[in-house]
């Protein structure tokens, strides 16, 4: 079993920036793939970031530019650095993984943190 902690959510006006941390612990050997994905009042969840445990890295297309996903696995703490954020951001953002590549249906979730742009 793996187990996602979410922190770093907050509110924050637009143009500015949060980083939002997941902690990872647990059978994480056998974890390829890492991702964020968020979900906003009204409307279904959607894919944000996802990098693979070789570094490849995906985006949706509005965040590309603006947030960054990394991963150290030294301190199994995966990040999203976001920048220039909109009030379209606003939404609970969650940390997911997946034995699989490309964080297509990850099969494990941590809590979510509130993400609120003004």
């Amino acid at each position: 079993h793996v187990q996602l902690v979410e922190s770093g959510g907050g509110s924050v006006q637009a143009g500015g920036s949060l980083k939002l941390s997941c902690t990872y612990s647990g059978y994480t050997s056998f974890i390829d793939c890492m991702g964020w994905f968020r979900q906003a009042p009204g409307k279904g969840p959607e894919g944000v970031a996802a990098i693979d445990s070789d570094g490849a890295s995906i985006y949706l297309d509005s965040v590309l530019g603006r947030f960054t996903i990394s991963r150290d696995n030294a301190k199994n703490t995966l990040y999203l650095q976001m920048n220039n954020l909109k009030p379209e951001d606003t939404a609970m953002y969650y940390c997911a993984a997946d034995p699989n590549s490309g964080c297509r249906q990850p099969r494990y979730w941590g809590q979510g943190t509130q993400v609120t742009v003004s």
